[in-house]
């Protein structure tokens, strides 16, 4: 690996944020021969992507992920919503989430809650093997509902979800099994005992701004 490869999720995580001055600078000459440890089709996939962003305006980059982002529940990057909705086990799996990072030493911006993709690609991408892996792959079935919405919609967005897919194992028929079901009837909705869906230790901090990437933020 070269001595100032750059990890393919820190990418993906820092292209998956609200667009600002800040990431256009980090990959204004970013070459994709800088990126390591890359598996099968990752570099051209970021590439193309890379491509697409590089080409348009601050502005037009905002309002892409605001419509791509914002509007649309099945592509909400707050994974564990897709997995439990607005339920009490969402609450428990944020908790766990963070208490992960914690053990971990990975320190999490307050204002953000901890199932946040960029955030979740962060630590995956400093995190030793195989932990950032296995967290990514416990919430593939999420990935995977948001990856595909991305594709009917023709989203330049699809590919940066493809590289992030293309670092993980194949699909288990248990996992498979669960992304066809979520499909098909939707995230639960049960919200009882729950205010709004989390305890409060996994709550943005009162009185911070509101949920925002970790770089730049929504000016």
């Amino acid at each position: 690996m070269p001595a100032e490869a750059i990890h393919p999720l820190k990418l993906a995580s820092v292209l998956l944020q609200y667009p600002s001055p800040a990431a256009g600078e980090s990959v204004a000459g970013l070459d994709p021969a800088e990126l390591a440890p890359l598996r099968g089709r990752q570099a051209q996939r970021l590439a193309t992507f890379l491509d697409w962003y590089r080409g348009r305006s601050l502005d037009e980059l905002r309002r892409a992920y605001v419509e791509t982002f914002d509007f649309a529940k099945q592509r909400s990057l707050h994974l564990t919503y897709h997995l439990h909705g607005d339920s009490r086990q969402r609450g428990l799996a944020l908790l766990k989430l963070k208490e992960a990072y914690a053990a971990a030493g990975f320190e999490c911006d307050p204002a953000e809650l901890p199932d946040f993709l960029p955030l979740m690609l962060e630590f995956c991408a400093l995190a030793p093997e195989p932990a950032g892996r296995e967290m990514l792959d416990r919430h593939r079935p999420a990935i995977e509902l948001i990856r595909d919405s991305l594709h009917r919609e023709r989203s330049p967005f699809a590919e940066l979800l493809d590289a992030v897919v293309g670092g993980l194992p194949g699909l288990t028929e248990r996992q498979v099994a669960r992304i066809k079901r979520l499909a098909a009837e939707g995230p639960p909705s049960e919200q009882v005992g729950l205010e709004p869906f989390a305890p409060p230790e996994v709550m943005p901090v009162p009185g911070d701004p509101p949920a925002r990437p970790m770089v730049g933020g929504r000016e």
